[in-house]
């Protein structure tokens, strides 16, 4: 018997979307074909979040009940439509990868058709040639997949802590960027913590910028002791954590108004500073969302005319150094820093790279 399919208009294209009546939110009565209505009636604010940039596929074929036969693939399958867009990096290990470049609408819905929930982009623009259609959206246009435009903050609160400490959190990390010269752009994850993105000029390197986004976390956890922490070992942890690690290469976050495979399908949702002292993440969900955007339109327009340096957060860095502090642990798949324990839990997610 065929695989049923619908094909959907996207970008001018037409994109085969196989089993479009798969449920893959059983709690919230969600389908693969819900999901893609759900993306291109929000695609203007997914593409400000993800144009132009090497993006993995993070595939759930069974949906949210079924977390065990979840992946991260890196690599572009081979069967793909000779339309879409990719780019090679290189990662930690030296190896590389054709990884997908989200370049309009009709990208949106191949990934989708694929499986994948979540819109995983690196902090960095691809030196496409043509640009992307979306183009107009970035705001790196000498780009080379290296240097980061973006210096991304995840606010994970540890077992226990409630979303009313990320809500505290949040607006000190707002005030330490505008002191240095920077703006932050809120976000729920999706999940129980809390997402600043800033845009930055791409003049340095995935090292560098881990290293201001450190110095930033040490300095939020400064301003306040016990609720904020930059402990990367989850033994030592206590508090909203600053994961500065989410600026390391080869990391990804989330993008804007990606959902996150929940139960209840809940959107990783850009906010206004004004809506985080009382935002209920709940209720930013696949069915809200749409028409909140609609109403309201994206509080992130506007992000990329408001990129800027990181002279002042490297200054920070340096300050730190000499009063003592050095670097901090990195990620698993990392080269171990001098004295770093070397205990790491593994990924219970396969990675095809």
């Amino acid at each position: 018997m065929a695989t049923p399919f619908e094909m959907v208009e996207a970008a001018g294209r037409a994109v085969k979307v196989s089993n479009p009546g798969k449920t893959f939110f059983p709690r919230a009565g969600v389908s693969k074909l819900d999901l893609v209505h759900y993306y291109l009636a929000v695609a203007d604010g997914v593409l400000n979040g993800c144009c132009g940039r090497p993006t993995s596929l993070y595939r759930w074929p069974n949906g949210v009940d079924s977390p065990d036969d979840a992946f991260f693939q890196k690599r572009v399958p081979s069967a793909r439509p000779e339309w879409l867009r990719t780019h090679v990096v290189s990662f930690p290990s030296g190896r590389t990868a054709d990884m997908l470049v989200v370049a309009d609408a009709a990208h949106l819905v191949w990934m989708l058709n694929l499986g994948c929930i979540d819109v995983n982009p690196w902090p960095v623009r691809a030196p496409l040639s043509p640009p992307p259609p979306c183009a107009s959206r970035a705001s790196s246009p000498s780009a080379d997949g290296d240097h980061p435009d973006e210096l991304r903050v995840d606010l994970d609160p540890t077992p226990g802590i409630p979303f009313e400490d990320v809500r505290r959190v949040a607006p000190v990390v707002r005030d330490v960027l505008r002191e240095h010269g920077l703006e932050g752009w809120p976000k729920t994850s999706g999940k129980r913590g809390m997402h600043v993105y800033v845009r930055i000029e791409p003049r340095w390197d995935f090292t560098e910028v881990r290293r201001a986004a450190l110095a930033l976390a040490r300095e939020v956890e400064r301003r306040m002791p016990g609720v904020a922490t930059t402990k990367w070992w989850k033994e030592e942890r206590r508090g909203v954590f600053v994961d500065y690690n989410q600026n390391a290469r080869d990391r990804t976050i989330a993008s804007a108004y990606s959902v996150r495979p929940v139960a209840d399908a809940r959107v990783s949702c850009p906010l206004a500073w004004d809506e985080v002292p009382d935002v209920e993440p709940a209720e930013l969900t696949v069915a809200t969302v749409p028409a909140r955007v609609a109403r309201d339109g994206d509080p992130w327009r506007g992000m990329d005319d408001a990129s800027a340096g990181i002279e002042s957060l490297l200054e920070l860095a340096r300050r730190d150094e000499r009063e003592g502090l050095g670097d901090a642990p990195w990620p698993p798949h990392f080269p171990k820093a001098r004295g770093e324990p070397p205990r790491a839990a593994p990924s219970r997610r396969r990675d095809l790279r």
